[in-house]
């Protein structure tokens, strides 16, 4: 086997999100040493980085979903020396904007009144494709992970979100190789925001993943592991 082949790898999931979201992913990296980082004790982003460091390989091969891709790119910008290749899924390197900003504050809102499922149903039209809101254990998943984060460490990732540093101007920076990937129907992280990235990283590969909205891992499970057993080789 090759070192690519034999490096750990380390996966940060998204907002609400538990190892669930990354079942498929996990089950085709077969025999190599994977694991789901926790990202649920802090409400900041540096803290969790640095949580998720602490409990880290001493390097490892790095893929962030949504929230884990801004956690990913903290990572990138505190402890470079211990990433030796980069995904970057569904996510962007920006800044959350006002709009944005005040539309998570109302979710944040509406999980204190009435709970996580309520939060995770009220956001289901834009984290999944038009064509994927009748699959019903897709959607259970989806509300099932978010229940199983509960309310509390929901408003400390939801904070850490509003919180989180512009990465962008660290793009240019990052010479590990890295994979950008996006659903292409991504209404919260869009593919353009994914181009952006990718242009911004040398080198990078930019993989769009048909008929998929924001959940691309379950959503569309064996687009997203081919691109990531081509990319970790």
């Amino acid at each position: 086997m090759t070192e690519s082949d034999t490096t750990p790898v380390l996966l940060i999931p998204g907002l609400a999100c538990d190892p669930r979201m990354y079942a498929a992913q996990v089950a085709a990296l077969g025999g190599r040493s994977v694991a789901v980082a926790d990202h649920t004790r802090a409400d900041d982003m540096a803290t969790i980085a640095a949580g998720v460091l602490a409990r880290a390989p001493a390097r490892f091969a790095l893929c962030g979903f949504s929230m884990g891709g801004y956690i990913a790119l903290e990572i990138m910008a505190t402890a470079p020396e211990r990433v030796t290749r980069l995904a970057l899924m569904d996510t962007q390197a920006g800044p959350e904007s006002e709009e944005a900003r005040a539309a998570r504050r109302e979710r944040m809102q509406l999980a204190r009144a009435k709970g996580m499922r309520a939060a995770a149903e009220s956001n289901l039209a834009q984290s999944i494709h038009p064509a994927h809101m009748a699959d019903a254990a897709l959607v259970q998943t989806i509300v099932d992970m978010a229940e199983a984060i509960g309310v509390e460490a929901f408003l400390r990732q939801a904070q850490a979100i509003i919180g989180r540093r512009d990465a962008r101007p660290l793009l240019p920076r990052i010479s590990v190789p890295t994979l950008v990937l996006v659903g292409d129907r991504d209404a919260l992280t869009p593919p353009a925001r994914a181009r952006e990235m990718a242009d911004a990283i040398a080198g990078a590969s930019l993989v769009v993943v048909p008929e998929s909205g924001h959940m691309t891992t379950l959503e569309q499970p064996q687009a997203v592991n081919a691109a990531l057993l081509d990319f970790l080789g």
